[in-house]
């Protein structure tokens, strides 16, 4: 049967519950359970600056240094632990994004009149603290730089800042807030390729020093891994941009969940009451997705909000307060048993929050145990959770696995369950495989270890059975690539495949008789029944003693021959036939 086991969770800090959940599914089963979201008041904040320091950002970067302690004033409304953090970022520092001349490698921007430090990808300046004159000095003596394009490199320092917490001090308890300023774009993955970097970013932390190394050697990151990275960390972004391309990150927001962007006003002067207002709109959203999905398992999950409006898990629910909580109706729903095997559990992550639900699976995927007074089976409940299998020992339950072994092999002679399956109960179930689907009654069938063409599995006109492409009706081929309908173009005029002298392939001949060659095999000088079979055709280089029923004979059945005879006769007797003959031959 199908059931859930919820705990129950008694801390009062806690802003998910329940924190862990336990299902037992079987193929068809479903079961539901309500998820419980209430946002703390007076939350913990930690807040990152991540500064874009091209010499565009000059007059932002002074409004910086009076930011830390009237931030932290306001801030004390809305958080009783607030730490401020800083970095700063410009670009790859490789042609074309910066300017490799001896006399400006150092010094970018030279045509503001400005010294400016070295371009750089990224550098983190200063841990999170909550000494606002530490802040405060660090942004007093950073310097601008420079490059040449107006994209920057904003989405590598992003994923650096997201992933190295050790070296930015992310609290797990608080509220992560990672506050991009910029006045330009930011470069994505494949832009790099321009600077002759090739190789993907592998969303890993690479400070050393607290400078990013790999900037020159890695691509920037693409969106997907961007929002996958910032997800996974619990960082929700705030983009301060100035000027025409705060368009552009308004665009990104539904593909980077948790992000939110805020225009700056001119020499930054909205900076503390837009970091204010965007932290207000960030943690009155509450949203949630399923990570580590399970392969035949479905959820569904409703947000019924505290207005009484129900949405999907991703869009959640807007204007939240403290006071106030979201539930989410979760269902699960097994399709099947095509896996089995292995640790499993789901994990419900609300955006932004650093607590999850973590779901643990079990799958019953073999028969139940029955009523003493029907008939004995072998019964296995295959548990995810260890992946262990526990076989009944009751009266009503019992095992002949001699027999049942062998109702596993599709012949006598090979291995049970096709070696990829557990045989229970004279049924296969077949094993969890990380290159794709097992499955079949013996576990024979795969979608990975065939032939491929354009890049799918017996081009999707077949199925892979012990290696091979067993190919549906109606088509043909090692990679049952080819329309049955292609053989048409294989048959000569007599009716013959090949001419009797090979194999159709695609519509294709291939000669299985190595001295026949042609189209359709057809030109064989040297085999022995040459002659005999086109005698008949020795009509057509008599063409000016033979009826027009005989020329339009050859011109149907001899054209080959025809062809073949013009290309090999002496020069001097263009009219020999290609074969001479007795007089009874002749006759005949």
């Amino acid at each position: 049967m199908n059931s859930i086991t919820v705990p129950s969770d008694h801390e009062a800090n806690m802003q998910v519950t329940p924190g862990t959940v336990s299902i037992h599914l079987r193929p068809g089963g479903k079961t539901s359970f309500m998820l419980k979201v209430r946002p703390l008041e007076k939350y913990p904040v930690d807040l990152y600056y991540l500064v874009d320091v091209s010499a565009s950002m000059h007059n932002n970067i002074e409004k910086l240094n009076s930011v830390g302690f009237d931030l932290s004033k306001k801030m004390a409304n809305i958080s009783l632990d607030f730490r401020l953090g800083f970095g700063s970022y410009v670009d790859k520092t490789v042609s074309p994004y910066i300017s490799t001349h001896p006399g400006r490698i150092h010094n970018q921007c030279s045509d503001y009149n400005l010294d400016c430090m070295p371009p750089h990808g990224y550098i983190h300046v200063l841990s999170l603290t909550d000494n606002i004159a530490d802040f405060k000095n660090a942004v007093n003596k950073q310097k601008i730089s420079g490059n040449i394009d107006t994209p920057e490199g904003g989405f590598d320092a992003m994923l650096q800042a997201a992933v190295c917490q050790s070296h930015i001090g992310w609290r797990k308890e608080a509220k992560r807030l990672l506050l991009v300023m910029t006045d330009q774009t930011s470069h994505l993955a494949l832009d790099s390729k321009l600077g002759g970097i090739v190789i993907p970013n592998d969303g890993n932390c690479h400070l050393k020093d607290n400078i990013y190394i790999k900037a020159t050697s890695m691509e920037h990151p693409s969106l997907g891994q961007l929002s996958e990275k910032l997800i996974e960390n619990n960082i929700n972004v705030i983009f301060a941009v100035q000027g025409h391309q705060f368009d552009w990150y308004k665009d990104l927001l539904p593909l980077l969940p948790g992000t939110v962007a805020k225009q700056i006003e001119s020499q930054a002067a909205n900076l503390n009451d837009l970091v204010i207002e965007a932290y207000q709109k960030l943690i009155s959203e509450v949203k949630i997705q399923v990570d580590n999905q399970i392969k035949d398992l479905y959820f569904n999950i409703t947000a019924i909000c505290p207005d009484g409006s129900r949405n999907t898990g991703m869009e959640g629910c807007k204007n939240v307060r403290y006071d106030e909580e979201v539930l989410f109706n979760v269902s699960i729903a097994m399709k099947g048993c095509t896996t089995t095997g292995g640790q499993k559990y789901a994990v419900l992550k609300p955006i932004g929050f650093n607590e999850t639900t973590i779901i643990n699976i079990y799958r019953n995927c073999a028969c139940q145990c029955e009523d003493s007074a029907r008939h004995k089976k072998v019964c296995a409940d295959e548990t995810f959770l260890d992946g262990e299998k526990s076989h009944c020992k009751t009266t009503n339950c019992s095992s002949n696995e001699d027999t049942s072994f062998e109702k596993c092999k599709m012949h006598q002679n090979q291995l049970v369950c096709s070696g990829q399956g557990d045989c229970i109960g004279g049924k296969c179930f077949c094993h969890k495989s990380k290159l794709g689907k097992v499955y079949g009654k013996y576990c024979e069938m795969d979608d990975f270890s065939c032939p491929y063409h354009h890049g799918i599995v017996c081009a999707g006109n077949g199925e892979c059975e012990a290696g091979k492409c067993k190919c549906f009706d109606g088509w043909e081929g090692e990679h049952c690539q080819c329309s049955s309908l292609s053989a048409k173009h294989c048959i000569n005029s007599k009716g013959q495949i090949c001419s009797g002298r090979g194999h159709c392939v695609c519509g294709k001949c291939e000669c299985t008789d190595p001295r026949s060659f042609g189209h359709l095999c057809e030109y064989c000088p040297n085999c022995n029944n040459a002659c005999d079979e086109n005698w008949s055709c020795v009509h057509c280089h008599h063409s000016n003693n033979v009826s027009q029923i005989i020329l339009d004979q050859c011109k149907t059945s001899c054209t080959y021959m025809m062809q073949y005879s013009d290309k090999t006769s002496d020069a001097n007797d263009k009219k020999k036939p290609c074969c001479s003959s007795s007089p009874k031959r002749k006759e005949t």
